[in-house]
């Protein structure tokens, strides 16, 4: 909320909220008190908040997915349902105006009791973004402790492993295709028509599962709309083949467990190839930005938290315990 005093000599009072402007201007100053009356009455007048009025958490939950259907991403949408799945059925069934942070704080603790404190967090969000959007108090409760992150990147003997269970089959190119630092959704949507005869590959969709099924659209992020250059020999399997891959998602999780368990290997999904593809790339000494280019990455923050130096990091304690035993 904020409070300026105009070149008249008014006073101005403006408050954002769900992306909305209300604003009112004065012939005095108006003190924090007032000001906040004022726009809470400006707020409940209008048309969706004041819908609200008996509404459950369950039906403003649809009015908000209904109102957002085309701006959140289909991945968003889904991650919001099943979020919703989780809620109890008392919890659905409170009349938004009733709900407290007594209410949320007792979800929150429930729903931690068998799930992760990422799921955790996620559930509190879409329990906060509904609320928010419908102009209700912000309901701040104690969430459990995030977990740090252990992150797994296959080795060059692991990848070269999984590489030789797939040689000749339909699921080599997407596996090769993932240790380019491809994501998954990007290899489901590219077609032949993305590659040019110099084996420049342009990515600039994705595949996504959604309520309604799979559907097209834009990449996760700007930075991820790129063209890379792939091999010669993947190119030629792309163009023999007549397709990048014609299967389904699900599908190919299924094949790469099965040839990871037949190779004596640990699991990993096709997404840590994406990972390999940024430590590697980064020991073989090409620069952060040249491989943040290549992935699709929006910053180097990921690369240089998670990815790289993670394939050397033993190697490199080592080095320091031995420099510092010279000592």
């Amino acid at each position: 909320m904020n409070i300026t005093k105009l070149s008249s000599g008014r006073y101005r009072i403006r408050e954002t909220k769900n992306g909305k402007t209300y604003s009112a201007n004065l012939d005095h100053k108006p003190t924090q008190k007032e000001a906040r009356e004022i726009l809470d009455n400006m707020q409940l007048s209008d048309p969706i908040l004041a819908d609200r009025t008996g509404m459950t958490f369950s039906e403003a939950y649809e009015g908000f997915i209904s109102a957002k259907s085309s701006i959140l991403s289909p991945s968003t949408i889904k991650g919001y349902r099943t979020a919703f799945r989780g809620l109890p059925e008392w919890f659905r069934g409170i009349s938004l105006q009733k709900i407290d942070r007594t209410h949320v704080q007792k979800v929150v603790n429930d729903y931690s009791a068998n799930h992760s404190p990422k799921t955790v967090k996620n559930q509190y969000g879409l329990v906060s973004a509904v609320m928010n959007f419908y102009g209700c108090r912000e309901c701040p409760v104690t969430l459990p402790q995030a977990q740090k992150a252990t992150v797994y990147i296959p080795s060059k003997e692991d990848v070269a492993k999984l590489l030789q269970m797939a040689s000749g089959g339909k699921y080599e190119v997407p596996i090769r295709l993932g240790m380019y630092g491809l994501r998954r959704s990007e290899i489901l949507a590219l077609t032949l028509d993305d590659l040019a005869p110099d084996n420049t590959l342009t990515i600039n969709k994705a595949l996504v599962e959604s309520v309604n099924g799979s559907m097209i659209k834009t990449t996760k992020t700007t930075a991820s709309t790129r063209t890379i250059v792939i091999d010669q020999q993947l190119a030629d399997l792309i163009r023999q083949q007549g397709c990048v891959y014609d299967g389904s998602a699900t599908r190919l999780s299924m094949i790469i467990s099965t040839y990871e368990e037949a190779a004596g290997l640990p699991h990993f999904p096709l997404h840590k190839l994406r990972h390999f593809f940024a430590s590697y790339m980064h020991d073989l000494g090409y620069s952060d930005k040249q491989i943040q280019e290549a992935g699709g990455w929006s910053s180097n923050h990921v690369m240089k938290t998670v990815y790289t130096h993670a394939m050397d990091l033993d190697e490199a304690k080592r080095g320091m315990a031995g420099h510092l035993g010279q000592i």
